[in-house]
């Protein structure tokens, strides 16, 4: 008996955050773009200065 009472909520729960989901999907993948660019240049930096640090002239 109880989930015939939340199944009309629950349906209109899932309409209501999918019908909205465009937008938050396009907030994330823009945030996430760029979070990817920061990540990769993060890491590429990082590696440069450890092959740097190991291989560079101890002069």
């Amino acid at each position: 008996m109880m989930t015939k009472r939340y199944f009309p909520l629950a349906i209109i729960a899932l309409l209501s955050t999918t019908l909205a989901s465009c937008e938050l999907v396009q907030g994330i993948f823009k945030a996430g773009v760029w979070t990817g660019v920061i990540v990769v240049v993060l890491v590429l930096a990082l590696i440069i200065w450890l092959i740097s640090r190991i291989f560079g002239g101890r002069s």
